[in-house]
């Protein structure tokens, strides 16, 4: 019987073998959330809990807020787990905004003045001539070139709103100078 001797040397540790994986990688940011989540739904468990309920109604107004704590206190839950299983949200790739466009402050500016002359003429003019400029000045601010039509579509939108309210939900908004036309 022959026997060979082997002279290569043995290999290094670890060749042939798959490198070791890479943790993973965590957003621990996401934690903060999941915190704030569990925060505000355990503060709407607990607040459900002082409601004052008659004895006739069997589900009650704390239905609602339980179901609303209860789900937020999972979904926290669920982030903590998601957050140490290396899950990351996919970043926003912005598909529909140029991101490399700056702010349109002028726009922007024209805008908060649509609104700021709406809540300061809303109890003078009534919610519906007031509507009617807060449509009409915003899509002409954000590129409307058609007034006549901006203006008829702010018109059906508020007094249709107004109506809404009044009618629908009982909520009386203000009619302003329209007080005894709607």
């Amino acid at each position: 019987m022959s026997t060979t001797h082997d002279t290569t040397p043995p290999p290094a540790a670890g060749a042939g073998e798959a490198p070791p994986a890479a943790a993973p990688q965590r957003d621990m940011s996401q934690l903060g959330l999941a915190a704030l989540l569990a925060v505000i739904g355990a503060y709407t468990v607990y607040d459900a809990t002082t409601l004052e309920v008659g004895f006739g109604d069997p589900v009650g107004p704390r239905l609602f807020p339980y179901a609303i704590g209860s789900a937020l206190l999972l979904l926290s839950v669920l982030l903590v787990i998601a957050t140490f299983r290396g899950d990351v949200p996919e970043p926003d790739g912005g598909e529909d905004v140029d991101l490399t466009q700056k702010a349109d402050w002028v726009t922007v500016t024209k805008l908060v003045g649509v609104f700021v002359f709406t809540i300061a003429t809303v109890n003078l003019l009534g919610w519906a001539i007031s509507g009617v400029v807060l449509f009409a000045g915003s899509a002409r601010f954000l590129g409307s070139r058609t007034p006549v039509r901006d203006v008829l579509v702010g018109l059906v939108l508020s007094v249709g709103s107004w109506y809404a309210f009044y009618v629908g939900l009982g909520i009386p908004l203000t009619p302003g100078v329209l007080d005894g036309v709607l």
